[in-house]
């Protein structure tokens, strides 16, 4: 990359619902501005951002993949994302870093789900936006119907800067309503198009979306407002600044009608980007935090050197791939890097100015800049990076906790042996991944936000680190506990010729309070357990609850008071009083009515109104508890409570019932009783898995 100014600059995320055509928008990009001499296709797999073996295998994006070119004197640093909701942290940390963002609306289907939630992302970050009305080429294509979507269920001040020349089959170009220019393409994929005025019987739509635009154009200067007031005629001259103006700060949306494939509208694309897309200098200071006070970062070369690591990704060539946005400042190759949330330093060999998988080195990069770096060992996504001697930290990107678990388990000793090296790297590239062994169950849990994405993980698990995974529904943390008092006698007496063996306890076990653990109470009088051995006894109490008793997990919520017992000069010992204590609790525990006890989560789901009612009969299928309903803007929240065991696959179930439309989180709350009939499914269960590894 050539030497740069800020006010060159522009960074975009293009975003979309799944399969509305973003990585066409960019190779279409790519190809006009001369980067690339032909344009690769989705299907043909050969695409320059969706570069992954993955990708490619199922045709879908699955990271932001960033794409940095020139195009009439602007650097343009564009982030292919992916469209499906399990990347939503690709998502979101693509939009958190960039001044602006082209919605991709897919021109036979208009506004869809992620889309919506996608807009949520553009408002968080104020940032800026245009739509692009993609595929009007094809069949049931709509751009009137398209624009009336967008502007019903994003903002009215989305509108047209163009209409297309055209319908379906027959769409070949598009006027300007600005300054009444046509350009109607070839549409064969090549750069081809001709200039000319508006097609007969275009003028008045024409006119009426003029009127429209400038209108709220005005709206960004005073000074033309009056101007316009007054009656007087202007032309794009006047107005391209305050067009600038009012787009950078979201009072107008432009709109602009194309076909991606065929090449049609996407230089008016690329136009609309140099011209009114916001630089990083149009835009307000990002928030940092100096200690306990919040300051701003003004963009600008002038500033002391900050930016912020939104993606880690690991390339079989290079290595670690950090991706960072700069913020303010500038940066040589020659000086240190500075992670300022660790107090590190990182010598950078060169910045990466990346064009899919492909790059060209860089020695300087500046404020609003979007680059990889390889090899920094220390720095994590949300990082704030800097210069020695700074200390303001942006805010962290917040990623969606998972929704979606996978008990997983190597194949082989080998995969054992580098599952964690494994699991540690695609962990540092995906941020809304989990990885935990559950203290109760020894289940190894993966957790990510879908299906796909699960299966995703483990594909490149296997491909990338040679670690094969065998897969399941993790196990169900259950516990046992009593719900009367009882008592019983444990006693161990071995005698096998020398010393033998002999402990002898009485127990009485009572039921306490939800959460309140096992405790233990000598009620032993007269010595007939010598105090020496009460702790042994204690010990082989708490094992024994540790294992359960019903179907071999913890009891919990219960007192145990030994009372009495008997005890043998010569052959008593720790051991033995510990097996009697075991003896003991097992007695008592199968007398005092025992239970077993399920985890109960807290669910929120996030529904359009429709669903609702779907939501609901649906935990009332899974034993859940509909707690109560909350407005939220358009959308309803259900909150509800739900047993664990019922909930592993609910991301899916959520998904296809609503069409993709809800969203939902989800805590655990407390323990409750298992109705009798699936605890008997539960211990018949465990019983047959106990003869299994016996057998």
């Amino acid at each position: 990359m050539a030497t740069r100014k800020p006010e060159d600059i522009r960074s975009i995320a293009i975003v979309a619902h799944g399969s509305a055509g973003k990585t066409s928008l960019v190779e279409a990009m790519l190809f006009d501005s001369g980067v690339i001499t032909r344009m690769g296709r989705v299907d043909d797999k050969n695409t320059v951002s969706d570069f992954d073996p993955e990708e490619q295998k199922r045709s879908i994006s699955i990271n932001s993949s960033l794409c940095s070119f020139e195009y009439k004197g602007r650097t343009i640093h564009a982030l292919d994302t992916p469209g499906f909701a399990d990347f939503v942290g690709e998502q979101r940390s693509s939009m958190r870093v960039t001044d602006s963002s082209i919605f991709v609306i897919n021109g036979n289907s208009g506004v869809e789900v992620q889309t919506l939630k996608l807009w949520e992302f553009s408002s968080d970050f104020n940032s800026a936006a245009m739509f692009y009305v993609s595929r009007l080429d094809k069949e049931n294509a709509d751009f009137a119907k398209s624009v009336a979507d967008i502007q019903a269920s994003m903002s009215k001040n989305a509108l047209p800067m163009f209409i297309p020349i055209g319908a379906e089959s027959s769409f070949k170009g598009l006027v300007s309503v600005l300054d009444g220019k046509s350009y109607v393409y070839k549409g064969d994929g090549s750069k081809d198009f001709s200039e000319g005025g508006i097609p007969e019987g275009m003028e008045d739509e024409v006119a009426s979306a003029r009127e429209a635009l400038v209108e709220k154009i005005v709206e960004a200067d005073d000074d033309l407002m009056m101007r316009y007031l007054d009656g007087e005629e202007l032309i794009i001259s006047d107005i391209a600044d305050a067009m600038r103006k009012a787009v950078a700060s979201r009072l107008l949306f432009p709109i602009i009608p194309g076909a991606s494939v065929p090449n049609i509208g996407v230089f008016q694309v690329l136009d609309a980007i140099a011209d009114y897309m916001p630089s990083p200098l149009d835009m307000a200071p990002r928030r940092a935090n100096k200690g306990e006070e919040e300051i701003e970062v003004a963009p600008g070369v002038d500033s002391p050197f900050t930016a912020l690591c939104f993606k880690v990704m690991v390339d079989p060539y290079v290595g670690k791939l950090s991706f960072v946005r700069v913020f303010s400042g500038r940066l040589t190759s020659d000086q240190i890097l500075y992670t300022v949330n660790r107090n590190e330093e990182e010598r950078i060999s060169s910045f990466r100015f990346l064009r899919g998988k492909d790059g060209t080195d860089g020695k300087e990069v500046v404020s609003g800049d979007i680059v990889s770096i390889p090899k920094l060992d220390s720095v994590v996504v949300g990082d704030t990076l800097g210069v020695k001697g700074q200390s303001a930290q942006f805010p962290p990107i917040k990623f969606p906790k998972p929704v979606y678990s996978l008990a997983v388990s190597p194949k082989s000793r080998a995969d054992e042996d580098k599952l964690g090296n494994a699991i540690r790297k695609v962990l540092d590239e995906d941020k809304t991944l989990d990885f935990f062994k559950h203290p109760e169950t020894n289940d190894s849990v993966l957790s990510g936000m879908g299906d796909t994405h699960l299966d995703i993980a483990l594909s490149r698990i296997k491909d990338r680190y040679k670690v094969d995974l065998e897969t399941g529904t993790p196990k169900v943390p259950y516990r046992e506990t009593i719900k009367k008092t009882a008592k019983a006698q444990g006693k161990y007496k071995k005698q096998t010729g020398g010393r033998g063996q002999y402990g002898d306890v009485h127990f009485e076990l009572s039921p306490r309070e939800k959460g309140s653990g096992v405790t233990f109470e000598d009620k032993v009088v007269g010595g007939v357990v010598p105090k020496n051995f009460i702790p042994a006894a204690e010990k082989g109490l708490r094992e024994a609850a540790a294992k359960g008793v019903l179907a071999g997990y913890p009891a919990v919520d219960f007192n145990c008071a030994i009372f009495d017992g008997s005890y043998h000069d010569v052959d008593s010992s720790e051991m033995a009083f510990k097996i009697a204590a075991s003896m003991a609790f097992k007695k008592a525990f199968v007398e005092a009515a025992p239970i077993l006890m399920e985890p109960i989560m807290n669910v929120a789901v996030t529904v359009p109104e429709d669903c609702v009612g779907d939501v609901m009969g649906d935990f009332n299928s899974r034993r859940g508890r509909i707690m109560g309903i909350d407005p939220d803007g358009k959308m309803q929240i259900v909150k509800a409570q739900c047993p664990q065991a019922e909930t592993f696959r609910y991301a899916i179930i959520l998904r296809s019932m609503t069409s993709g439309r809800g969203s939902f989180t989800m805590e655990f709350s407390h323990y409750e009783e298992v109705p009798p009939e699936n605890a008997k499914k539960i211990i018949e269960a465990a019983e047959r898995e106990r003869k299994e590894e016996e057998d």
